[in-house]
């Protein structure tokens, strides 16, 4: 059964992932961290920190956080602070029909280490969320993770070697640009 605290920020329905949500909850406890299988609830797209900070043109892990909740339109994302990786939860079986090269879609047969609900880049923690889940559980839509993924590349083609080149895109700008692609 799920606490109250789960179910507000949005662990209820990210346990229904868990095999067994018992051995979910106790990883949460004890390390901050619960190996979740994808391609059944949610599929998880792998973005490089580096494409992440072109696009957000910052290293600021608020401001790329706040950026993120803006350009995928809320959905979760998972920051893997060690590794350099974004985790965008996007919906299960993206993976059958994603196509944009070298970014990864964990679907079917991965796994992923999902952060405890709550749990934000405000501490140490390796992985937290950059942009938290909610308790209905809305993903990230495939076409704003593409959109990141192209605003990041172009960012880095124009200015490889300069990420604070012109004032960092808002999570506003970027929110109000990817609902026109829907």
């Amino acid at each position: 059964m799920a606490t109250g605290a789960e179910r507000d920020l949005g662990g209820h329905w990210l346990l229904s992932a868990a095999p067994d949500r018992g051995v979910a909850r106790q990883e949460w406890n004890e390390r901050s961290v619960a190996l979740l299988p994808c391609g059944e609830l949610f599929s998880a797209v792998r973005i490089p920190a580096t494409l992440v900070h072109a696009a957000a043109r910052t290293t600021d892990e608020a401001v790329i956080d706040a950026y993120l909740a803006g350009a995928l339109l809320d959905g979760p994302v998972i920051c893997d602070r060690y590794a350099g990786w974004y985790y965008a939860l996007v919906p299960a079986n993206t993976e059958l029909r994603w196509d944009v090269p070298d970014l990864v879609c964990l679907g079917q047969e991965s796994s992923l280490g999902v952060p405890r609900p709550g749990l934000t880049g405000a501490g140490p923690e390796r992985l937290y969320w950059s942009v938290p889940t909610d308790p209905v559980g809305k993903l990230c839509p495939q076409h704003a993770v593409t959109q990141l993924a192209m605003t990041g590349r172009h960012q880095a083609v124009q200015r490889p070697d300069d990420l604070s080149a012109g004032p960092p895109l808002t999570g506003q700008t970027m929110r109000s640009e990817a609902r026109h692609l829907t």
